[in-house]
């Protein structure tokens, strides 16, 4: 059974032609994340296989994923079944993961890498090849960009989005997160607006809720996910001692 697909994803498909490029090309990452193939993607976007493919290059499906297309697809078919062109990028991902722990091993009593590396551990997106943390609070959202910079990459580039209820201003709200936040000039994808309804939230946020996403995210996120590693073990050691 093809996984199902979340109704964000969708709607986003059924805006296509006025998307981005860029923003075309993160929703196809993000389906392939889901374990499609390329084929069932295409079925859902209008883009060419080749395009696609270059897309996708980094994104690496979960065995679970692969034996789901191979129990999906006509008996001795290889069709959507990813074949082993990828050691390299494996063999690179190792060294980058084993480069990662001994960096995080050297910054342990680094107070600002380890707190953001908490920040991230309990706010950040965990899917893979995604590097990117929502908030209300700016100073939660400064301080991440602020960690960024600082051990992950000087020059990282951003995107923006925007969660709004109903009777928000999406341009004012825009401008106040790229004031508060120092990103002046960073894009914001389409705004997703909560209508009015049921269990509609009162003390609604003036300017909603805004999540930073890094571009270009594939390695650092291999990084950041060591680093947690590092950290879980190092505070599991500490309580262990208490």
């Amino acid at each position: 059974m093809r996984p199902d697909i979340p109704n964000d994803l969708l709607a986003l498909a059924r805006q296509w032609d006025e998307l981005h490029r860029w923003e075309r090309s993160e929703l196809g990452k993000a389906l392939r994340r889901l374990g499609l193939t390329y084929g069932e993607i295409r079925d859902i976007i209008p883009v060419p296989k080749g395009t696609l493919s270059y897309w996708c290059r980094d994104v690496d499906l979960t065995p679970a994923q692969i034996a789901a297309i191979r129990d999906r697809s006509d008996p001795g078919s290889r069709i959507g079944i990813p074949v082993d062109t990828q050691h390299k990028r494996r063999h690179e991902i190792e060294r980058i993961r084993a480069e990662a722990r001994t960096y995080a091993e050297s910054h342990i009593d680094d107070a600002f890498f380890v707190a953001g590396i908490a920040l991230y551990w309990g706010e950040g997106a965990k899917t893979r090849n995604s590097c990117s943390l929502t908030n209300a609070d700016p100073a939660a959202l400064r301080a991440f960009i602020a960690w960024i910079r600082s051990y992950v990459d000087a020059d990282a580039e951003f995107v923006l989005s925007l969660h709004l209820h109903e009777g928000n201003d999406d341009r004012s709200s825009q401008a106040y997160w790229r004031r508060q936040l120092g990103l002046v000039d960073a894009p914001f994808t389409r705004t997703f607006i909560k209508p009015r309804g049921t269990g509609h939230r009162k003390n609604q946020l003036p300017h909603g809720v805004c999540r930073v996403r890094m571009r270009n995210p594939a390695d650092h996120w291999n990084r950041i996910m060591v680093w947690i590693e590092v950290v879980r073990a190092h505070f599991g050691a500490l309580l262990a001692r208490t």
